[in-house]
C-alpha cells in the first residue's frame, strides 16, 4: 500500500505540471482547450524520439516543452486569426496533432526502458549521495519500513521542478504581461477597450499552457519507460479534476494559494484513483470511469456543501429574526400591563 501510494505521488507532482497548464488556459483564459489531448503526446513523442536518437535528455525535454508552446500557438492563432470558435479550435488542433504525433515517433509506440533518460540520470546521481538510506531508516524507525521505495531521487527532483514552475506562474501572472492576460479571461471587451492586443494575449496564454502540458507529457513518457500515441487520450479531463479537487479543497484566494491548490489537486487525484484500483471489482480498464466519477463529485459535492450552508444562515436568521420579534412582543406586552 505504501510503495502504491508513493508512486501515485510521484506522478501526480509530475501530472500537477499539466494541471497548471490546464489552469492556465481554463480559468486565467477562460477558454476550454481540448488541444491538451494532443500537445500531451507531442511532448512525449519529441522527447522519446530525441532521447532514441542519442540527443541530451534534458535538452530533449525542453524541446518538448517548445513543441507543445508551439501547438498551442497554433490553437490560439485558429481562434483570433482564423475566427473558429474556441473549443473547435482546440478540437481541431487536437485531431491535427495526433497525425503530426505519428509522424514524429514512426509508429504508435517507442520504448525508453533501456536508454538514459533525464529522470535515469537523476536518480543515478541521486544514488551516489547515500542519502536513501537516511530516509528509509527514518521510514524503518516509524513502522514504514515494510514497503520502501527504490529511489527518493526522482521524487525530489520532480517537487522542486513542479514547484519552480509554480512559482515562475506565479510570478508571471502578477506581472503587467500576465495582468492583462487574467483581464482578457474576466473581460475581453474591456481589456481590448484599454487598447490592450487580446489576440496576442490569448496565443501566449495557450502557448505557455500546452508548453506545461507537453513538458509534463515528456516526464511521464521518460518515467514510464514508453511514449505512446494514446496515452494523452482523457488528459484535459484529468487536469480539469486537479483543478477541480485542488480549488475544492484548498481555496482560491490568491494567485499562490490557487496554482498550490492544482499541484495537490492533481496529487491527490492520483492517490484516490490508485487506490480505487485496489478495489477488488475495479479493473485497469475502469480508470476512465472512475475518473468521470471523481470530476462528477468533485463538481457537485461543493455545490452541496454550500446550499447546506446557505440553508443553514438561512435558518439562522430567521431564527434570530423570530426570537426578536418574541422579545419585542413580551416588550410591548409588558409596557402595556404597566402603564
Amino acid at each position: 500500500m505504501t510503495t502504491a501510494i508513493f508512486g501515485a505521488f510521484e506522478s501526480g507532482i509530475i501530472y500537477a505540471i499539466m494541471a497548471l497548464g490546464v489552469y492556465l488556459s481554463f480559468r486565467v483564459l477562460d477558454f476550454p482547450d481540448l488541444t491538451v489531448d494532443g500537445s500531451f503526446v507531442t511532448g512525449a513523442a519529441v522527447a522519446a524520439m530525441m532521447i532514441v536518437s542519442g540527443a541530451n535528455p534534458f535538452i530533449a525535454t525542453l524541446l518538448a516543452l517548445v513543441a507543445g508552446f508551439i501547438a498551442g500557438c497554433l490553437t490560439g492563432i485558429l481562434h483570433t486569426f482564423g475566427k473558429i470558435n474556441a473549443l473547435l479550435s482546440g478540437i481541431l488542433m487536437m485531431i491535427a496533432l495526433y497525425s503530426i504525433n505519428l509522424r514524429i515517433m514512426g509508429k504508435s509506440n517507442v520504448p525508453l526502458l533501456n536508454t538514459e533518460t533525464a529522470l535515469s540520470h537523476v536518480r543515478d546521481a541521486w544514488d551516489k549521495t547515500g542519502l536513501d538510506n537516511i530516509f528509509n531508516s527514518l521510514l524503518t524507525a516509524v513502522g514504514l519500513g515494510d514497503s520502501l521505495p527504490r529511489t527518493w531521487g526522482i521524487l525530489i527532483f520532480m517537487i522542486i521542478v513542479t514547484f519552480a514552475i509554480k512559482l515562475l506562474t506565479d510570478r508571471f501572472l502578477q506581472t503587467e504581461i500576465g495582468l492583462a492576460l487574467r483581464a482578457t479571461g474576466d473581460n475581453k471587451r474591456m481589456i481590448r477597450s484599454l487598447s490592450a492586443n487580446t489576440n496576442f494575449l490569448v496565443i501566449l496564454g495557450l502557448g505557455l499552457a500546452n508548453a506545461m502540458v507537453a513538458f509534463s507529457g515528456a516526464l511521464i513518457a521518460q518515467q514510464g519507460g514508453f511514449a505512446d500515441v494514446g496515452m494523452g487520450i482523457g488528459m484535459i479531463i484529468i487536469g480539469l479534476a486537479s483543478v477541480i479537487i485542488g480549488e475544492a479543497i484548498f481555496g482560491t484566494k490568491t494567485i499562490a494559494r490557487t496554482t498550490l491548490a492544482v499541484i495537490g489537486g492533481a496529487i491527490i487525484y492520483r492517490i484516490v484513483v490508485t487506490l480505487a484500483l485496489r478495489v477488488e471489482f475495479l479493473e485497469p480498464g475502469d480508470m476512465k470511469l472512475i475518473t468521470a466519477t471523481i470530476v462528477i463529485i468533485a463538481l457537485i459535492l461543493p455545490k452541496i456543501i454550500h446550499k447546506l450552508r446557505e440553508n443553514k444562515r438561512k435558518a439562522k436568521r430567521i431564527a434570530s429574526v423570530k426570537a426578536s420579534e418574541y422579545i419585542k412582543g413580551e416588550s410591548d406586552a409588558s409596557i402595556k400591563s404597566n402603564p
